[in-house]
């Protein structure tokens, strides 16, 4: 049965939480707490965040939108991430909703038993989630347009 949610061989089950799409604001510690244990000697993490800017353009704020399956895509890159060889725990959140400049939007953390499979695994799960989850963002700039982003 912990196979079937989520669990690893010879691993317990991560005691970290579940991929997460949700307004609610990231808390990088609460996510990593639990992630590396004294097996693993590496964490890695990345944190996304909301850019004044983009192609020259002054932006103001922005709201991303996910579709409704979007937790399930997560959840499936993560489930990939945990099952590289080397990698240890893995977890992602993006968060939805109204954002202001400097918001933490996306945040993903790896452990693993070194600091190369943690590096590449955490690289690895960021460029699947710009790549699959669908998320769009609706970008405001400074001249008062607006333009709809596709995340990936």
């Amino acid at each position: 049965l912990a196979m079937l949610d989520g669990g690893r061989h010879g691993h317990q089950q991560p005691a970290t939480p579940r991929p997460l799409v949700s307004e609610a604001l990231i808390d990088p510690a609460a996510w990593t707490a639990g992630i590396c244990s004294a097996a693993e000697g590496a964490l890695v993490t990345f944190e996304g965040r909301v850019r004044d800017h983009d192609h020259g353009r002054k932006v103001t704020s922005l709201r991303y939108e996910a579709h409704p399956e979007a937790h399930v895509v997560l959840a499936d890159i993560v489930a990939q991430a945990r099952a590289r060889p080397e990698a240890a725990d893995a977890i992602a959140v993006h968060r939805v909703g109204e954002l202001e400049i400097g918001d933490l939007a996306f945040f993903a953390a790896v452990s693993a038993a070194h600091r190369r499979a943690a590096f590449d695994t955490c690289a690895w799960l960021v460029d699947e989630v710009k790549r699959r989850l669908p998320v769009w963002k609706l970008q405001r700039f400074a001249d008062g347009e607006e333009e709809w982003v596709n995340c990936a």
